[in-house]
């Protein structure tokens, strides 16, 4: 059987979207290629969570396109994940949780047990397969949402704020298994207010101002050296985060 195609490059073309009179993003156009990791960051009300919404297909755009090299095919296991700042959890074990999502990508029944607690190990979770996912902290639960991630194997992950309302030890917890994504050949697209996070895990900087994307470069790059008015008052403190 002939490999599919790969998604990547995604290419946004103007992209708009409105909610009744309000633009929040205001003609877009770049293009995601695979490999190298997007960072996403901007003030508040920027449209960089709406942004990740309309590649990963939650939202329609109001006008331009967003067109995959390759476009999933309905019916089929999805090619791409999201990953939100508060992950729905299901009402079973830990688990149950992974292999729910197995069978949903129409795993075979035979497969899932062993591919499930695999995805676990890998994010530190097997002790608590029998575990009730809600009474999980909300670190093992953003662990255990990325277990679901792994058990799939994405081309791409889109990740919004996956460690925005977590102490410094379950954020180094998340970061490691997204840096270990990566690593598996996984492309991370990732909307973060942490600059310091930017720098680990970006190999790139999208930067959204009022809808627009008005500058990307190399992630040291920008940091050091932004190039437009803008983000420069962002990086300083002076643009409300």
């Amino acid at each position: 059987m002939r490999a599919p195609l790969r998604l990547l490059p995604l290419r946004l073309e103007d992209v708009v979207f409105e909610v009744g009179s309000r633009r929040i993003i205001r003609g877009i156009s770049a293009t995601l290629e695979a490999g190298s990791r997007t960072i996403v960051i901007g003030p508040n009300g920027a449209g960089k969570s709406v942004l990740l919404r309309l590649c990963h297909g939650l939202l329609k755009p109001t006008a331009g396109s967003i067109n995959w090299h390759s476009p999933e095919i309905a019916g089929a296991p999805r090619r791409q994940a999201m990953v939100f700042q508060r992950p729905v959890m299901l009402r079973r074990s830990v688990l149950g949780n992974v292999i729910y999502a197995l069978n949903v990508a129409a795993v075979p029944a035979r497969q899932r047990q062993e591919q499930a607690m695999e995805a676990l190990r890998k994010v530190g979770l097997t002790t608590l397969a029998g575990h009730a996912a809600r009474v999980l902290s909300g670190g093992e639960q953003q662990r255990l949402a990325l277990a679901r991630v792994w058990a799939l194997r994405p081309e791409v992950l889109f990740l919004d704020e996956p460690t925005a309302s977590l102490d410094p030890g379950a954020t180094h917890e998340i970061e490691k298994i997204i840096a270990a994504l990566h690593a598996a050949g996984t492309k991370i697209v990732l909307v973060t207010h942490n600059l310091g996070q930017a720098r680990r895990l970006g190999d790139e900087i999208w930067f959204l101002h009022q809808g627009q994307l008005v500058e990307r470069a190399p992630t040291e790059s920008f940091l050091r050296r932004p190039a437009s008015p803008e983000a420069a008052q962002f990086l300083e403190g002076e643009l409300p985060w």
